[in-house]
């Protein structure tokens, strides 16, 4: 059983009742055995309720791992150590500096994870549930109104000082007032932070029924207090190389262009259930590159080893040959059950030529998914519906009686189709003719005042209905162009203005453009990142996510209710609710997403024969061979394996 350290005091706003002595009987006592019976009745009252355990999951079901389970299933456990991993950066730019827990310029993303620890280890083949990891035992209370949890004793930096509670407040601390906006919006229900013995910390929230919340805070990142005393965390701490809490450590950096990383043989976690079977290569390698087409030619070279590929075009053509044919190089979809990206065209909607819904329905008429899918893509792609795309969390069908209970006090503000139609994107026939849409668009863009004069649409001031696209990704040009002439033939004019990454980030931050092409990361178990994707809060905050500038107080609303749902079914009522409209509104042009995360790697790995359903898995892969093989060869080594 855990007890608090009587000299850090008691925590605040305990749902726990001490044992009563009476007023008469204390009070003869002297004042220091006031404070010890005190914490002992806090203590004993306690016993009764608590129930620290090794698992989160979002509503307090059981978690697929049990207590005293030996590795996650989709890795491992005997796969060797050693070697070499050469990957690419997921960000495109050169890296300035090296947390990526900061809104400026670019970060290293891999050094949270392999830099620093979570408290918690997310398992990637069940919904958002989470398992000890620095955090020995995790502890919610009564309606999730606080979070405690208990440090392992045995935890340690890399430099061998003890992980403490404190460490977890100060980073909790750091992130809150220095860190990036998500931190401050997905924890801004988070009312205090109490240290409660060395290895014991405790998160009061300021409202009940924080289901995610819990689960968010359990992937905190660790850091040292000692170590950034005189380090500069608010400018992601330069070039510097900081004392770390996770598998690895920083070996060398060339500034802005590679960083590699060293397995730390000595991390007091390596064998822990979380972590067997996974952080296997020696090194690891990140490289970055101002332009995909350049990282996809040195791919091809074996300048690196792994490539996660954006674009569709590029991987179903830009890899073929020889070494594809033969095995040497291998491109597939990982995590096929992973919730994908919600990518899409997304319009700024403080520009007043997007402020009528017709308008922006009318323009999303014209992008020809079908004959961009079949000429560019083989087919290969599936369109996105839904800002929650390949989860159940889709409103595919009709809203249901208990949907529609949620839904009725909105009537009025919300499209009518919201209540008795199922969206479903424009389609085309795919033959590149677009002549029926071109119609149903003119005649919506009738109705909200736009005519036709000369070659063009204008607006009763005369003004034209154009727009620019801001561009920062080489290839999407492709995407783009046959919209634009779509648009053309009815008197649309369409710009397409290509920026480098510098100025692509610093146009986003000051929501200086028309229209871009945007991803929301998507999971089984949405909370408050929804705010910083659609909040009006965060519209315009330099620092979110909020690219459309969305200010609708009724999605204010829903996100609300589904954040503070109290059950799966409650959650999954509030997310299709949200889901229909922001589809009806037409606040986005929606892409596709693949069957997985596309991926294209050299054949030099191990891979688990159970891969996770929501990763790709890297952190289980392993070096076979420091040269790549053909898919004869590698059948050979792995079956030699034991």
């Amino acid at each position: 059983m855990i007890m608090p350290c009587v000299a850090a005091g008691l925590p605040a706003k305990s749902s726990r009742q001490p044992i009563h002595v009476p007023g008469s009987a204390l009070s003869r006592v002297n004042p220091l055995l006031r404070v010890i019976v005190g914490a002992l009745s806090w203590y004993l009252g306690s016993i009764a309720q608590a129930a620290p355990t090794h698992a989160l999951t979002v509503y307090g079901d059981a978690p697929r791992y049990s207590e005293g389970f030996r590795h996650f299933d989709y890795v491992n456990a005997s796969a060797p150590k050693g070697g070499l991993m050469r990957r690419s950066a997921i960000e495109i730019g050169q890296f300035d500096h090296i947390l990526p827990y900061i809104d400026k310029g670019i970060g290293v993303s891999e050094v949270d994870g392999w830099l620093y620890a979570p408290l918690a280890q997310r398992s990637f083949d069940e919904p958002y549930t989470v398992y000890g990891l620095i955090a020995r035992r995790m502890e919610r209370g009564p309606d999730d109104a606080w979070l405690r949890f208990e440090i392992d004793t045995r935890a340690t930096f890399a430099d061998g000082k003890p992980v403490r509670a404190e460490d977890v407040r100060f980073s909790f601390d750091k992130l809150m007032a220095e860190g990036s906006l998500k931190y401050r919006t997905q924890f801004a229900d988070v009312a205090q932070v109490t240290i409660e013995g060395p290895q014991l910390v405790r998160f009061d929230f300021k409202r009940p029924h924080s289901r995610t919340l819990a689960l968010d805070l359990a992937s905190l990142p660790v850091m040292p207090a000692h170590d950034w005393a005189n380090r500069d965390f608010a400018n992601g701490a330069g070039f510097d190389k900081p004392v770390g809490s996770g598998p690895y450590r920083i070996a060398r950096i060339d500034n802005g262009r590679s960083i590699t990383f060293e397995r730390d043989p000595n991390w007091w976690a390596r064998d822990l259930p979380v972590n067997r079977g996974r952080y296997n290569f020696e090194r690891i390698r990140i490289e970055y590159f101002g332009d995909t087409e350049v990282a996809r030619q040195v791919l091809k070279g074996a300048g690196y080893d792994y490539n996660r590929e954006f674009s569709a075009t590029a991987y179903t053509l830009g890899y073929n040959g020889a070494q594809l044919d033969d095995g040497r190089l291998q491109r597939a979809h990982l995590g096929p059950a992973k919730p994908q990206p919600a990518q899409g065209f997304v319009f700024n909607l403080d520009r007043p030529q997007f402020k009528d819904r017709r308008v922006r329905q009318a323009l999303a008429m014209l992008w020809d998914f079908e004959w961009s899918n079949r000429q560019m893509m083989r087919n290969l792609y599936i369109r996105q519906q839904s800002v929650f795309s390949n989860t159940p969390l889709a409103a595919r069908a009709l809203p249901d009686a208990a949907e529609l209970k949620l839904l009725e006090p909105l009537r009025g503000r919300v499209p009518d189709e919201v209540f008795n139609r199922v969206f479903s994107a424009p389609v085309t026939d795919g033959s590149g003719i677009v002549r029926p849409q071109q119609l149903q668009a003119l005649a919506l863009l009738q109705q909200a005042g736009w005519h036709p004069e000369g070659d063009r649409l204008v607006n009763a001031q005369g003004e034209p209905l154009t727009f620019t696209f801001l561009n920062g990704q080489s290839g999407m040009e492709r995407l783009l162009l046959p919209w634009k002439r779509n648009l053309a033939q009815i008197g649309i004019t369409l710009n397409i203005r290509n920026v480098d990454s510098a100025q692509y980030v610093n146009r986003l931050m000051a929501r200086d453009y028309d229209m871009i092409v945007t991803g929301y990361s998507v999971t089984l178990s949405p909370g408050t990142e929804l705010y910083n994707y659609f909040g009006s809060a965060a519209a315009n905050d330099p620092g979110s996510n909020n690219l459309m500038v969305l200010k609708d107080p009724v999605v204010d609303q829903l996100i609300d209710g589904l954040v503070r749902a109290d059950t799966q079914a409650d959650m999954l009522r509030h997310a299709h609710a949200l889901d229909r409209v922001l589809q009806w509104n037409y606040y986005w042009i929606p892409n596709y997403y693949p069957p997985g995360s596309s991926t294209v790697w050299w054949n030099r790995f191990g891979i688990p024969n159970i891969q996770p359903a929501y990763d790709e898995g890297l952190d289980s892969w392993w070096e076979i061979s420091p040269t790549a093989l053909t898919n004869e060869e590698m059948a050979k080594r792995r079956k030699a394996q034991p």
